[in-house]
């Protein structure tokens, strides 16, 4: 290295350019050359599926002012357990289109959590006579969405676990 600090000749990528993409797996490096563009595509379309069954739900279960905002609770709560079983059978499970978690992850799941409604509620609900409701709401989000994850995580796998099993007694 010449001392230079814009010099990148020692630099070593630690990181893929795609994070779920295994770069020691040939058949995943293919993933890297095709464009964007259909990808760009289907987080859309899921981003607008995932955000009008978010405001169908908004809909049809109002919060009321300067109460707890359940709509948002459980949109948030369901979503994540659904990421969670979404990428134990992406990742664990079947080998699936390229396409088919940024649609379903990004796009749908993405678009019908709502975090941001989630932080501008929690923002809202920090007022005199409201501000327990805010921090209740903020913890309990948080924890009930991670708990949702790694339940899914486990049920799914334990599921699919008890199928193979089945499948191979029966074959048996």
């Amino acid at each position: 290295m010449t001392g230079d600090l814009d010099s990148t000749d020692d630099i070593e990528m630690i990181e893929p350019v795609d994070s779920d993409i295994d770069l020691h797996r040939p058949e995943q490096r293919q993933e890297l050359l095709r464009s964007p563009g259909a990808t760009l595509a289907v987080v859309s379309i899921g981003g607008a599926v995932g955000a009008l069954a978010r405001y169908g739900l908004a809909l049809a279960w109002p919060t009321p002012a300067a109460g707890f905002p359940w709509t948002t609770f459980a949109t948030n709560v369901i979503g994540c357990f659904l990421i969670g079983v979404l990428m134990v059978v992406v990742t664990e499970i079947v080998t699936a289109h390229p396409l088919v978690r940024p649609f379903l992850g990004v796009g749908i799941l993405g678009g019908f959590t709502t975090f941001s409604t989630y932080a501008n509620e929690t923002r809202g609900l920090i007022q005199p006579g409201t501000v327990a409701t805010a921090f209740l709401y903020m913890a309990a989000t948080l924890v009930c969405a991670l708990l949702a994850t790694l339940l899914a995580l486990r049920v799914t796998r334990a599921v699919y676990s008890h199928r193979i099993t089945r499948a191979r007694e029966v074959s048996a």
